[in-house]
């Protein structure tokens, strides 16, 4: 990668998604304007042949790291987000066969009166066993909550993806640069 690359984490979080061609690798977005814009400037000029995908681990988290060159000069971004590991990305990494689809989403919060009957509680239970607090038998919780996610149309496919553990990213350029960027660089 040559050039000055803007590194962006505004972004809440990484879901991974398994029922598809591919598997999904998706950033998360609260706006969809946000995320559409940012596609539209960045994101929709990257060649798939050439972004890279990184998962750098360190202890219970890993740096989530995806860059491509873009094909306008000057229009370099690159996303990054440091993250606990979970069973969704344990599964990724184990499960992704070498390549996976890159695109973005929507994610929001909803409550019991903004759902369907059969949407389903973080507690796994659904609406309605809730009547405020959930009625299942031996559920402690005390407020229906659940969330949307909405999966953006326009997609990239990864071929180059990389596992690396801290000590190793200093042999991939994309690593090491955002590690050097947003975590050395200010760290004395």
């Amino acid at each position: 990668m040559s050039g000055t690359i803007a590194w962006y984490d505004d972004f809440l979080g990484v879901a991974y998604r398994y029922f598809d061609l591919r598997m999904n690798v998706v950033p998360l977005f609260s706006d969809r304007k946000k995320a559409t814009d940012i596609w539209n400037e960045y994101v929709h000029w990257w060649g798939d042949h050439d972004i890279k995908l990184r998962f750098v681990e360190t202890g219970d988290h890993y740096w989530f790291i995806v860059a491509s060159e873009t094909r306008r000069p000057g229009h370099n971004m690159a996303f990054f987000k440091l993250l606990p590991k979970s069973a969704h990305y344990a599964r990724f990494k184990k499960g992704h066969l070498g390549e996976a689809y890159f695109r973005f989403a929507t994610y929001s919060q909803k409550e019991e009166k903004d759902v369907k009957d059969d949407a389903v509680c973080n507690c796994t239970h659904t609406k309605e066993d809730h009547d405020g607090k959930c009625q299942a038998d031996g559920c402690g919780c005390e407020q229906f909550q659940t969330f949307e996610l909405r999966l953006l149309k326009k997609k990239k496919t990864v071929t180059d993806i990389k596992f690396l553990e801290e000590k190793d990213v200093k042999d991939d350029p994309v690593a090491w640069n955002c590690l050097y960027v947003n975590k050395y660089k200010n760290s004395a």
